[in-house]
């Protein structure tokens, strides 16, 4: 049991003068021991091994006023690299992007794939290439239209999707643990690191996305988290039967924004978010629908309203929640080691 301790606390230690080395980038191990709080005998140690590990580099001798000069250290930010995956719909194909990332979370590659029709052989060689070119490429992370359940695509709005054992097939492919997130959940992630309200305490913020030809689907994020409910079903809000709308087709524009009113009104009495960010590619102009919402209100009069966001930001937040949440992927577990 004493030593399953040290090796848990050893961890927790060489996890901290990793968090510290990424926000310092460069530093001594004096300046370590006093930004620790960690004795310079436990520096000594965890440096060493963080070195062996190619995690932190020796940078430089800095300049001393008296005794020894002391030596500097580098946080290697290409010590792992992360393989981040886009799939979205673009005028009726399928577009996929492929990113890598370092652990300062540039943009190392990029590239585009654009397929009118989903091909699974396809999809696999331009993974394959990417991470034959980069074996530091340590996670791979895919932002789909769609919910995973046990590994398998279960639901989406994109039909050839559907049943696609995504997890098991890349990571028996490749050899890699894969992260799976869905396209709201992550652009609402993206958003809310973007504007600081991840940092709040209590916040509660809901996000859309009303796609032009694809079914809608929405985002809870909650003390700090996205929540996901069962089986990450949560949000599905194409599936409320009183809609009766074909999303896969053209919706006419009053009837879209009289939906709009509907769906923020049963979320606002559900959840009570403080705010609400709208993704839409079927509404021309945003500004006609307040008119409209403030009617709704005073019809159908609710105790708690959010503040009501349209956003122009999708692909963006999607991106940048993406990158984030794999590379999130990459931060050691605390393991107990027995």
């Amino acid at each position: 049991m004493k030593k399953a301790n040290a090796n848990l606390m050893k961890e927790i230690n060489l996890n901290i003068v990793r968090q510290t080395m990424k926000g310092v980038e460069i530093a001594t191990k004096p300046q370590l021991a006093s930004w620790t709080k960690l004795s310079v005998v436990t520096i000594n140690s965890l440096v060493r091994e963080l070195c062996e590990l190619g995690e932190i580099l020796e940078d430089q001798t800095a300049p001393s006023s008296g005794g020894r000069p002391a030596l500097t250290y580098r946080y290697n930010f290409d010590f792992s690299h992360a393989l981040v995956i886009y799939m979205r719909e673009k005028q009726g194909q399928e577009l996929i992007s492929f990113v890598v990332v370092n652990l300062d979370n540039q943009i190392l590659f990029k590239e585009e794939l654009l397929m009118s029709v989903f091909d699974r052989e396809q999809f696999y060689e331009s993974i394959g290439g990417i991470v034959a070119d980069d074996p530091a490429i340590k996670v791979i992370g895919i932002g789909i239209p769609g919910q995973v359940v046990g590994g398998e695509i279960t639901v989406s709005g994109h039909l050839e999707l559907r049943g696609f054992p995504l997890i098991h097939e890349i990571e028996s492919h490749f050899g890699l643990p894969v992260m799976v997130e869905n396209d709201i959940n992550a652009a609402l992630r993206g958003y809310c690191a973007k504007n600081g309200l991840d940092l709040e305490d209590e916040v509660c913020v809901g996000g859309m996305y009303f796609p032009e030809t694809y079914p809608p689907g929405m985002a809870i994020y909650m003390d700090g988290k996205i929540f996901k409910g069962k089986n990450g079903m949560a949000g599905e809000i194409s599936f409320l039967p009183a809609l009766g709308l074909d999303w896969h087709g053209q919706i006419e524009e009053l009837k879209f924004m009289e939906t709009l009113c509907g769906i923020i009104q049963a979320v606002s009495v559900i959840l009570a978010p403080d705010r609400i960010v709208v993704y839409q590619d079927r509404m021309a102009e945003e500004a006609q629908w307040y008119p409209l919402w403030e009617t709704y209100q005073l019809q159908y009069p609710v105790p708690s309203y959010p503040e009501i966001i349209f956003q122009e930001t999708f692909q963006q937040d999607f991106e940048a929640g993406m990158r984030w949440l794999t590379l999130k992927e990459l931060e050691p577990a605390r393991q107990i080691h027995q």
